[in-house]
């Protein structure tokens, strides 16, 4: 029996680690082990921010994506958990009867939409804000280049 609660709050916490789809899909899952990927990746954007400083150019691609995957994995947690339970059991306890407890919403649940809600909202806006921050900048910079006279 899946819990929806239980994946609700894997996607939450564990979902840059693909812990929500491979206890709601085995081992097996493909998405679940490819998940990982722009984690890791994010954060070795990050350990270039450190070394290397604000202007590498490299880390403001890659940081992003451990945002994006952050929030991806918040919205599939809430998506989890606003899953009527009709709909849940049928999909991952198709053996339990349509009312199963293990489909049902309560307080567990509703806490880690809430917490996901905050978390991915800001993790999206601050991801989309380093992004564009960053990018207007390389531009004004190119833009500077281009309209230093010629000696």
């Amino acid at each position: 029996m899946k819990s929806k609660t239980l994946a609700a709050w894997l996607a939450f916490i564990g979902g840059p680690l693909g812990l929500h789809r491979f206890y709601l899909y085995g081992l097996g899952d493909l998405l679940g082990w490819l998940l990982p990927l722009p984690t890791a990746l994010g954060i070795y954007g990050i350990q270039r921010v450190q070394a290397l400083g604000q202007d590498d150019q490299l880390s403001w691609l890659l940081i992003p994506l451990l945002g994006f995957t952050l929030a991806g994995c918040a919205l599939r947690a809430i998506l989890y958990g606003l899953t009527p339970v009709e709909i849940w059991n049928a999909r991952f306890n198709p053996r339990a009867p349509t009312d199963a407890r293990p489909g049902r919403t309560h307080w567990g649940t509703i806490f880690a939409i809430a917490m996901s809600l905050m978390l991915g909202a800001t993790v999206l806006m601050a991801s989309l804000a380093y992004s564009f921050q960053h990018y207007f900048e390389f531009q004004i910079e190119e833009a500077r280049k281009i309209s230093q006279p010629l000696d």
